[in-house]
């Protein structure tokens, strides 16, 4: 059942972005839209509630809860980031905005970007294991916690592959293609 709420809290979350945002490009109603777009946040969070009810009501943990707090950690890093993405493609397409900027795949520029998205993956990480440890300790129960144990195992593993691949760019850039 958590599984299906997971999803639609997805949905919901890209629905209020959406709706933030032809609120403000299609209504011109910015004030509308900006209060749509704060919304978002909150889609997570009954996430993580639903999550915490589900684990007190007797629930054996499962990877689908330690989702309820990866998905805050990403909210805290990445929202903004994926907001404002979203906004200046609507801005282009619907508000006479300029026309969004192609980043480039190579060079410095390109390993700066991996550098900084692997910064906000830790930001990521730091929420969202500290919402797991804050879980298991409410919940405090070993053996009905231990997948959100993993989940934070696996995340680790994860985060520091990540850094690898990120940081590989730094000290072997790609090259442009055009010269090589």
């Amino acid at each position: 059942m958590l599984a299906w709420f997971i999803v639609a809290c997805e949905i919901g979350f890209w629905i209020f972005v959406l709706a933030g945002l032809v609120a403000r490009y299609v209504f011109h109603k910015k004030k509308l839209g900006a209060f749509l777009l704060i919304c978002t946040p909150i889609v997570d969070v009954l996430l993580l509630i639903a999550a915490v009810i589900d684990l007190k009501n007797g629930a054996v943990a499962t990877t689908v809860h330690g989702i309820a707090a990866i998905y805050i950690g990403v909210s805290v890093a990445f929202g903004h980031q994926m907001i404002k993405w979203a906004d200046i493609r609507f801005a282009y397409r619907f508000g006479n905005g300029p026309r969004p900027d192609k980043s480039k795949k190579y060079g410095k520029d390109f390993a700066k970007k991996e550098r900084t998205g692997w910064y906000h993956h830790l930001i990521a990480w730091i929420v969202g294991v500290i919402i797991l440890g804050a879980i298991i300790l409410y919940i405090d129960n070993q053996t009905q916690t231990e997948a959100l144990y993993q989940t934070a195992r696996l995340w680790t593993l994860v985060l520091g592959v990540d850094f690898l691949i990120s940081f590989s760019y730094t000290i072997f850039p790609r090259k442009d293609p055009r010269t090589s």
